[in-house]
Parts: structure tokens; sequence; C-alpha cells
């Protein structure tokens, strides 16, 4: 499912216009974002929780070769699915 289509699938659940759809589920991701941005974590009670994970620099090799590269320190996102939606997407 595309953005678009998620827009339009809200929008008829909610009897919002497509345009206020787009504006909320826009301003929930740049939210999400903010929050994830000072490595905070947000939870959706039932749906899972969006946290921040450091990793730290490493050496990696280059597959097929024996060439060597150094990967930099990074932060990564971490999503943990809640029961009720795992729940839900298992059919239980």
């Amino acid at each position: 499912m595309k953005k678009a289509e998620f827009i339009d699938a809200v929008a008829k659940k909610t009897g919002l216009s497509k345009k206020d759809t787009a504006a909320a589920l826009e301003a929930m991701l740049d939210t999400i974002t903010e929050v994830l941005k000072k490595k905070d974590s947000i939870s959706f009670i039932g749906f899972g929780t969006f946290s921040t994970t450091e990793r730290s620099a490493r050496s990696a090799r280059v597959p097929g070769t024996d060439k060597v590269v150094k990967v930099p320190a990074t932060t990564a996102v971490k999503f943990k699915v809640g029961k009720k939606l795992k729940d839900e997407v298992a059919g239980k």
C-alpha cells in the first residue's frame, strides 16, 4: 500500500477529507521523526514502540573480495511490535 492509498483508506474510515487526513498523517510522521531525532522513544499501546539504538563503528568485509571497509557509527531506528498488533496479524 502506498501513502496515497493509505490516506484514502483512513479518510474513508474517519469521514475526514483527504486533505485533512493527509495533513494529520504528515503531522504525525513529523512528530514521530522529531521524537526519534531526540533519541527518545514513542509508544502506541497495543501497536508498538519506535525507538533508536546506537550502532558502534566497525570493520566489514566487502562480499566477493578481500577488501575491508570501515563502517562509521550511526543511530538506527527500531520498531518493537505490540501484542495486540502481533495477535491481529497472526489471526488470533
